[in-house]
């Protein structure tokens, strides 16, 4: 599991596990309770194209919007984080905003 990018009080992950999923994405957690279950996973991309999305999320409305610009917004950043992780490479955690 890589850690990518901490948003006030969430963290976004990337698992090694997903590499074969059809596409990228990341699983967001509470921060300081990230054994608990995934609270959300936005998809990043679209047939390899920049393009931000929640697949599935338990989160409001307005915190899934606010994730959502801050991925666009690092999308580069991200994107790459995950590529290291599938190749098992060592990741930087970042704090972004919104």
């Amino acid at each position: 599991m890589g850690q990518l990018a901490f948003l006030r009080m969430f963290i976004l992950v990337a698992i090694s596990l997903d590499v074969n999923d059809n596409r990228r994405h990341v699983h967001v957690f509470r921060r300081g309770k990230r054994h608990q279950h995934s609270l959300a996973k936005i998809w990043i991309e679209k047939n390899g194209e920049q393009c931000v999305e929640v697949a599935e999320s338990e989160l409001s409305a307005k915190e899934n919007e606010m994730l959502v610009t801050a991925i666009n917004r690092h999308w580069v950043f991200i994107n790459n984080q995950i590529t290291k992780v599938f190749n098992g490479e060592k990741t930087v955690s970042i704090d972004i905003d919104k």
